[in-house]
């Protein structure tokens, strides 16, 4: 993936993050607000490493996610529904 590319993903992500504030449900604005703190530290780390490909930015993603769940930062049902807010925006980037 290009860093074009990886920037324009990084952009359409946090555009969906910024409509859960505008449009969602409270619930949904929590689920969003939770997975956009785990999305702004994964993609500082690649942009500082330069590191523009997607399938690692998902691998750390499900990385930090499964670190957070294993210290129960969520109760299993708001785990399920970031892991697939996550998936939804990691399809529609890709």
């Amino acid at each position: 993936m290009s860093e074009q590319a990886f920037n324009q993903f990084v952009d359409t992500t946090e555009n969906a993050f910024d409509q859960a504030v505008v449009q969602g449900s409270d619930h949904e604005l929590f689920v969003s607000s939770y997975l956009s703190g785990h999305f702004s530290l994964v993609v500082a780390k690649a942009l500082t490493q330069a590191n523009y490909c997607l399938a690692n930015l998902d691998t750390a993603m499900q990385q930090s996610l499964n670190d957070a769940f294993a210290n129960n930062e969520l109760d299993p049902a708001d785990q399920q529904q970031v892991l697939a807010l996550w998936q939804q925006l990691l399809t529609q980037g890709s």
